[in-house]
């Protein structure tokens, strides 16, 4: 079992007028992979780094398995933390640096080579074992670190941006396989991440943060289908969200300058903001929706990403590459009505949410 459990945390530091993390609460469940996203700045490494007890808190508590660990040295919390750097040993060679935090616990020789080799062998590392890290590719590298962390035999991983230092096809390839290893092992993982595509493609749940507050908690489906707000509607997605400032007045859409842009399903609203996704915006293969023109075409290789002009309004249309566009194009399109988000222009929070 390894539970975590964050209630009203903060982190403050002297001579800063804002907390870092300001009433953070989250209850962790055995076997999730819980990935912390959001930009820069945003809190998630600090709090990554307070459930290590890297950082100390500023108020609130923290529980592992029910066990307030507030005044808990680092070592003793049944934490593995894996860094962005690696944080590997250079003059040792991969066997040694697996094995270091064993050595260091004064585990026996015979032991410790047993639990070397079994996590090198998980990981694809037997051929590499005496070879020292400048000798190693990024992802065995990783490889490496991600060993010293398993070998530690903890139940929970707290990993820092692990992946920021590959090449993108290395990446794509390492998310893979750090999910299945999670699986494998059966462990809690904590993730934290600035790249939106990790944190959909990894997490059970993902935890969004702005401003060192969360902004939702819930499943990848669920903040990219339903985000309580404009930031983690526009923050989530690839392309991200469009957004039209607009009023709604006898069931239509219009925007700031009253253009007509869909029907939808409410009442009046003098001032909301419309999100909807790029691939729920179709383009329409006879004269009805509306006519824009195109601006710039991204070839993606099985779709397009449509840069377009809707009365000014800028707009992002992801499509299918089956039909032949090209720039200078004009498209006529529709919005589905069933994918229609609204926002309060103000508080940037959602409208109309269903009971």
């Amino acid at each position: 079992m390894s539970k975590i459990s964050l209630r009203n945390i903060y982190k403050r530091y002297e001579n800063s007028k804002k907390s870092a993390v300001t009433d953070f609460n989250l209850e962790i469940e055995d076997k999730e992979f819980i990935v912390f996203v959001g930009p820069s700045g945003c809190g998630k490494s600090t709090t990554l780094r307070m459930i290590a007890g890297l950082e100390d808190i500023s108020e609130g508590d923290l529980f592992i398995n029910g066990k307030k660990m507030n005044d808990v040295a680092p070592k003793d919390r049944g934490t593995a933390m894996v860094f962005q750097n690696y944080a590997l040993y250079p003059h040792l060679n991969v066997y040694d640096n697996i094995g270091f935090g064993l050595k260091i616990r004064g585990v026996d020789k015979n032991t410790r080579d047993k639990s070397i080799r079994k996590t090198a062998e998980m990981l694809s590392l037997t051929p590499f074992l005496k070879r020292k890290p400048i000798e190693l590719s990024g992802g065995q590298r990783q490889r490496v670190a991600l060993g010293r962390a398993i070998v530690k035999e903890s139940e929970i991983f707290l990993m820092d941006e692990p992946l920021s230092n590959l090449d993108a096809k290395l990446r794509i390839h390492m998310r893979k396989e750090l999910v299945e290893l999670q699986q494998k092992l059966g462990s809690t993982v904590i993730y934290v991440t600035h790249d939106q595509t990790e944190a959909m493609t990894m997490a059970s749940r993902i935890v969004c943060l702005k401003d060192g507050i969360i902004q939702q908690v819930g499943t990848p489906e669920e903040l990219y289908s339903n985000p309580n707000n404009m930031f983690v509607g526009g923050f989530l997605g690839s392309p991200p969200m469009n957004f039209i400032k607009g009023k709604i007045e006898d069931a239509k859409f219009y925007d700031e300058s009253s253009n007509y842009i869909c029907d939808v399903n409410q009442d009046s609203v003098k001032d909301v903001v419309l999100g909807i996704r790029p691939e729920n915006i179709k383009i329409s293969n006879n004269d009805s929706g509306i006519k824009v023109p195109v601006k710039l075409i991204e070839l993606l290789g099985a779709d397009y990403n449509i840069h377009a002009e809707l009365y000014g309004n800028k707009i992002t249309i992801n499509t299918d590459a089956n039909r032949y566009i090209k720039d200078k194009d004009e498209l006529n399109i529709v919005f589905d009505a069933n994918k229609l988000l609204f926002f309060d222009p103000k508080t940037e929070m959602r409208l109309f949410l269903e009971d």
